[in-house]
């Protein structure tokens, strides 16, 4: 006895009949109506609302913390958050940042142009440099910088190994903001040479070939061509980099420089209160770092205008659009 695992044949269908499985809709054959009573289920993630629910509980915890318990003493936080002392060390800290900045990213551009050089001394030299100031930390280098008259007592031009026009003594130049400037713009320029090499080796070969094919002459190949497709890849790490060198600028309280983070200790120090000091300089810190978020933001948009023929929606824009969608939504039309 022998029993077939063929399934029977399935009954003939009219003409025009796609079946069951087939879709419905103009052209189809099939009947719109019919799937009428069918019920869509959405997929439902368990998992995925407890972890949003643990979170959210503590997140409330820690904000009812912050609002209940007296040790934060934020009476104390906002005599300070406001006071001259405070406001004035945040004009020094932003100071610091864009001279540091300016020196960092002008040295380094020049740095990375050596690395990217044909000229195997140029490279060299550039590595090197690149090696040196990643390798020691900034507060070794700040301090190095602080007493460098210490090793060289006067500063002199003239022909190299031979005799000098003229000289001048290191402690009335190089004081301990100038030593601060030169130590965050020294420090800083190792990693953006590094950043700019990255981005302009991001851009393909073949575009600086088509410019040269095309008669471009090498400067405007660099200016028109390169840099803008290279600043889509170099302004987020540079960017990060501002932040860090901002944040960094509170390693200078070695040298007695009255910027945020040493002005917070000298009130602390003296008031005894640690604790609401310590976040008058870490919301300022936070806000300041927003404002350099937000400006990181708008000038990447700029510059993805090559890549992108309509940029996204700002949030402005997209919270404009939302407002005037309003009364359609709450008449419950279409909006």
């Amino acid at each position: 006895m022998t029993v077939s695992t063929q399934a029977p044949p399935a009954p003939a269908r009219p003409a025009g009949d796609p079946g069951p499985g087939a879709a419905s809709g103009p052209g189809t054959g099939l009947d719109p109506g019919e799937l009428d009573g069918l019920r869509t289920v959405r997929a439902r993630h368990p998992w995925r609302w407890a972890a949003g629910a643990a979170a959210l509980v503590v997140l409330v915890q820690f904000l009812h913390g912050l609002a209940t318990n007296p040790a934060w003493d934020w009476a104390t936080f906002r005599l300070y958050f406001t006071a001259d002392t405070i406001l004035q060390a945040i004009g020094r800290t932003l100071e610091l940042t864009a001279y540091g900045t300016v020196l960092g990213f002008a040295l380094g551009a020049v740095v990375a142009a050596m690395r990217l050089s044909r000229s195997a001394i140029l490279r060299t030299l550039a590595w090197a440099y690149v090696w040196v100031f990643r390798s020691i930390p900034l507060i070794v280098q700040l301090v190095f910088w602080f007493n460098l008259s210490y090793l060289y007592k006067r500063f002199g031009f003239g022909i190299p190994f031979g005799p000098t026009f003229g000289d001048f003594e290191t402690v009335g130049v190089l004081g301990a903001l100038g030593a601060a400037v030169l130590g965050l713009g020294l420090h800083q320029a190792a990693f953006a040479a590094e950043i700019i090499r990255g981005g302009v080796i991001a851009v393909d070969a073949g575009q600086r070939e088509a410019a040269a094919a095309l008669g471009i002459p090498p400067g405007r190949q660099a200016w028109r061509i390169v840099l803008p497709q290279a600043m889509r890849s170099i302004l987020p790490a540079a960017a990060n980099e501002v932040i860090s060198l901002l944040k960094g600028t509170s390693v200078v309280y070695v040298m007695a420089i009255g910027e945020l983070f040493y002005q917070a200790q000298v009130i602390y120090g003296r008031t005894g209160r640690v604790v609401p000091l310590l976040m008058v300089a870490t919301v300022w810190y936070v806000v300041l770092t927003t404002v350099l978020s937000i400006g990181q933001y708008y000038v990447e948009r700029y510059f993805s205008r090559g890549a992108r023929r309509t940029p996204p929606p700002t949030p402005l824009q997209r919270l404009r659009a939302f407002l005037r969608s309003l009364p359609a939504r709450t008449s419950g039309g279409t909006p």
